[in-house]
Order: C-alpha cells, then structure tokens, then sequence
C-alpha cells in the first residue's frame, strides 16, 4: 500500500468538496482536498441564497468552511490542480500538476464547471458584476432598475421570461433566436420589450454596467444583463476514469444515483459538476451526501439479518 495512502480524496476545495470532507473527517476519515482555487463564484462580491450567510462575501464563506474541515485530525489540504486520475491496487491515483501522485480508495470529484462566456466586447470585465447569471442568486440587488437578457444558448428565453419578476426587462435576441408569434405574444404578456438587432458590446463606465451597443449604433441603457451561458465540467477526470456524463440544455454533468456515486464504482460526485441547477445551497447538500455515502463504501459488506 502507498505510504500517502488515504481513504478518500476530495478533487475540488469549494462548497460541495469541503461539504463532502466535514463529513468524512467527522466519521474520523483520512482524506485529501485538492483545491485549485478556482470557485465558480469568484468573480461576484457576494454570494445569496444561503441561509446564514446571506450577503457575504464567497472567500469569506470558503475560508470559513476550509477552517471547520481543517481543524480535524485526519484533513488535509493541497493548493494544487489535479491533472489526471486511474485506478491503481489500492483503489486510485490522483497525479497533481507538479507531478505528485496521491492514492485513496474511494474518490469524490467536486470538480466544479466552468462558464464559457460569449466572446463580446466589455462582457468579461462585467461578469458578477453587472452581467450576472442567476437571478435567485443576484436578481434582488438589481430589482426595479433596468434589466436585459442577452439570448446565448437555449434557456435564453426561459430566462426572458423569468427576469419581469425583478424589473422591467429587455430581451435581446441577438440576432441568434428566432421567436414564434406565441413566443412573443408571452413575452408581450410578461411586459419584454424585445430587440432583434446583434449586440457588438457591453458598455461599462468602469464603475458599473451602462449597457449595450448594437450592430446599427443603437445604444441599450441596462443596469443589469442576465446570460445563460453554457458551462464545460471544470476537469477531465471523470472523463478520464470513464464515469458517463450527461448533456443538459447548459452542458455536461457527471451521471451520478441516489447516493452520490457516478457509475464508476467508488467514485462520487457532487456540487456543480453533478447537478444540473447549480446553486451554493445545492452544492453543499450533494456535497454532504457524497461524503456520507463515501464513507459508508467503505464499510465491509454485510448481509442484511431478517
């Protein structure tokens, strides 16, 4: 057996990994969390939505839970990204980008996605701030004020019906979605202004969203702009230990059952990466589950008394 053998390794030190690691460490576990540091929520000043910490900032509330895990015996912690990962004798063999290969019986893979952003003059350098992806998330700080919806992929018009509860909205197709009449006529209904010319640009002052400008010099006011752009899983590793992973209308999940556990026996999944509707309180729910169910693996089997 490796000498850095552990019984479980956590791929992923965000919400949904440090759940999945309290629970682990608390049925006294040794496990690894391999965190790169790459929290899909890093780029927004506040996090919503989570009782308890409502409004705070997300690296306040990721230190926190880092330090509730920490502070048990049998955690530890790499700053690290996780290259690559098979099975071996003992179970698995996580390789880090520095070369390290770490091993663990069971694996729960809270890797996390990552969003693919249009490629739109001022979008990125808005993005968690005036341009924002969910609305239960960040809707009520923006509500009443002047609202879009930039259509880029399929739930485009899910959201454009969604937005009116927050403020008056605008959709814009961008030239990318072509409504029907009864699509409009819903719209129509919900109160959508709905603008069909290309958006060329997202316009900040440095301080804050300002709006659009559109292919025919056309400006947009807008004080927020919701997108729901796709995402791509935030590693190869499931990938590479054959779990199956399923498309969804926003991109791919990692296929997991009832316990956490994608269908690669001993290796669990959880937070973004294995849901598709994504949210904090999400995460550490399936975070909490994978862990527990991780454990319970790794007891012997037992044949069930009448």
């Amino acid at each position: 057996m490796p000498s850095d053998q552990y019984d479980v390794i956590v791929v992923g030190g965000s919400y949904a990994g440090l759940s999945a690691a309290l629970a682990l460490v608390r049925a006294r576990k040794r496990v690894l969390v391999i965190d790169a540091g790459t929290r899909r929520n890093r780029f927004a000043h506040a996090a919503h939505n989570l009782i308890g910490q409502d409004g705070r900032g997300p690296d306040a509330i990721a230190r926190d839970a880092r330090a509730d895990v920490a502070a048990y015996p049998t955690a530890t912690f790499i700053d690290g990204t996780a290259v690559a990962a098979t099975r071996d004798d003992a179970g698995f063999a996580v390789t880090l980008e520095d070369g390290a290969t770490h091993h663990a019986a069971r694996l729960v893979l809270a890797i996390g996605v990552e969003d693919e952003l249009p490629d739109l003059p001022g979008l990125r350098e808005e993005w968690g701030r005036g341009v924002l992806h969910c609305p239960y998330c960040h809707g009520y700080e923006v509500a009443g004020r002047r609202l879009g919806v930039l259509a880029f992929g399929p739930m485009a018009i899910h959201l454009a019906n969604l937005i009116p509860d927050w403020g008056p909205t605008t959709f814009l197709t961008n030239g990318t979605i072509h409504l029907t009449v009864d699509e409009r006529d819903a719209l129509e209904a919900r109160g959508v202004a709905v603008e069909d010319a290309a958006v060329t640009a997202v316009v900040s002052n440095g301080e804050g969203l300002q709006g659009v400008r559109l292919a025919d010099g056309r400006a947009i006011p807008l004080d927020a702009l919701f997108i729901a752009a796709p995402v791509r899983l935030g590693s190869p590793l499931a990938a590479q230990l054959g779990c199956d992973i399923d498309e969804t209308a926003l991109g791919p999940i990692i296929r997991v059952d009832a316990r956490g556990q994608s269908t690669v026996p001993g290796v669990f999944a959880a937070g973004d990466a294995a849901q598709p509707n994504k949210s904090l309180a999400g995460a550490i729910a399936s975070g909490m589950l994978a862990g527990a169910m991780a454990h319970q693996s790794l007891l012997p089997a037992t044949t069930p008394s009448r």
